[in-house]
């Protein structure tokens, strides 16, 4: 893929610490499965890493799915668009919460349980069973997404693998510390994301949302529009 230089760079984002305050209005849209082939293509790694509960196919709210097909409209076309995450049950959102927890612990073990636990917020959202401050992926609302090549299937480079703990996940990290083509990859994926509608968490460079609390945070918008999504909204 030749590198478009011309991108503007990702600007600063901040997101309100009490953002799961903000009211939500679901519209009752359904869970759809992502694709599994074409250019937008779902590739459960929760699954592949046999997380008890985690599903073979991605779903998302049917409005992130259409947001998603524009994104993938926009991209060139020498990528495609892997999502890897999308709507979590809470057995999965739980197993991730205690695996890093865990793994922080074990790494860092200088660390008070009120540090490490802030700590893996910075990645894994808690487990919360309040239906009015859900986690951002039990809505349906968040996905976290990379970029291949399209011919090859070789991930796009972007400084660190999707999901990895470190410090140079932060979206703007290689704005702050020039890299190419790690630089100009993440702004490829962050403005067709964004200008589809969705709001990147800004600490994880692959993790984009649309609809929930979070997201109508950093948007501005009055309210959310994905809550938990209720049995009847399951459109699998």
């Amino acid at each position: 893929m030749k590198p478009n230089t011309d991108l503007p760079s990702i600007p600063f984002v901040l997101e309100a610490p009490d953002w799961g305050r903000l009211p939500i209005a679901d519209n009752d849209e359904p869970l759809i499965p992502v694709p599994m082939t074409g250019r937008l293509r779902g590739h459960s790694m929760y699954f592949e890493m046999q997380i008890p509960e985690a599903a073979p196919t991605i779903t998302v709210r049917a409005g992130v799915l259409e947001r998603l097909q524009t994104v993938v409209a926009s991209l060139p076309e020498t990528v495609a668009l892997i999502v890897f995450d999308g709507y979590r049950p809470l057995a999965v959102q739980q197993w991730l919460w205690d695996n890093y927890l865990a793994t922080i612990i074990a790494n860092e073990p200088h660390l008070s349980s009120e540090e490490a636990e802030r700590k893996v917020r910075q990645f894994v959202a808690f487990p919360a069973v309040d239906p009015l401050r859900p986690p951002p992926h039990r809505t349906g609302g968040a996905v976290d997404v990379y970029l291949v090549e399209t011919e090859t299937g070789t991930e796009v480079p972007m400084g660190t693998a999707p999901d990895a703990i470190v410090p140079e996940s932060v979206t703007r990290h290689f704005e702050d510390v020039p890299e190419e083509p790690f630089t100009t990859n993440r702004r490829l994926l962050w403005h067709a994301m964004t200008s589809a509608g969705f709001a990147n968490y800004p600490g994880e460079w692959w993790h984009f949302e649309y609809g929930n609390q979070r997201w109508a945070n950093i948007t501005g918008a009055d309210a959310a529009v994905y809550g938990l999504p209720g049995d009847g909204e399951i459109g699998l």
